[in-house]
């Protein structure tokens, strides 16, 4: 039987993260179920969003002026930089609001099996980063805020032995992330507690 439009929908859906298909189909039969103007709202949005939103051209995460309103605040702290493997663990750092600094997103994390090398890393660009320095004077700290899994680690040991030869302090946050665990998944108060006991690197 040739898929009809819910079908197509709902296996479009299905492909984003976290979603299968009961979810998907869950999803798209409440988008029937509701007003024809949500359904326009989002194809609207949907078809706009990748001439809307950028990479920053400072820390590489998304957003609709460049460079990013947190690399353009003369507020914060330029001389302690957050990485991140992705875009998104930005935003849950900064709902926390524990965190005064600016950030530098890598794009992954180092992973042979599947493919990524250090070369398809945003490395290059944090380390020129820490040659040319900020608006506001020389890094100081580099914090990585990289997930407790073993790409994660194999990612920090590498920024470790790559940067030794530079003036910065690397810390990593602390153990109040459980091992395995996931930024994205992480509850405030426990990723500020992390943020206050990071420990040196």
């Amino acid at each position: 039987m040739t898929p009809n439009a819910l079908d197509r929908l709902v296996t479009l859906f299905s492909k984003l993260p976290g979603i299968g298909k009961k979810s998907a189909g869950r999803i798209v039969y409440h988008i029937l179920d509701s007003s024809p103007a949500l359904a326009a709202s989002l194809s609207k949005e949907l078809s706009s969003l990748h001439q809307a939103i950028i990479r920053c051209s400072v820390c590489g995460g998304f957003t609709e002026t460049n460079p990013c309103s947190v690399c353009s605040d003369s507020n914060r702290d330029h001389s302690i930089i957050c990485v991140v493997e992705q875009a998104q663990d930005m935003r849950i750092i900064e709902e926390a609001r524990e965190f005064p600094g600016v950030y530098h997103v890598l794009g992954g994390l180092i992973a042979p099996l599947e493919g990524v090398s250090p070369a398809n890393l945003t490395i290059d660009k944090l380390i020129d980063r820490l040659r040319t320095g900020t608006p506001k004077g020389s890094v100081k700290e580099l914090i990585l805020a990289l997930n407790p899994t073993v790409e994660g680690d194999t990612t920090a040991l590498y920024l470790q032995k790559i940067l030794k030869s530079y003036p910065v302090e690397i810390t990593r946050l602390a153990s109040g992330m459980p091992v395995g665990g996931n930024i994205e998944y992480i509850d405030k108060l426990t990723l500020s507690r992390s943020f206050r006991g990071r420990v040196k690197f």
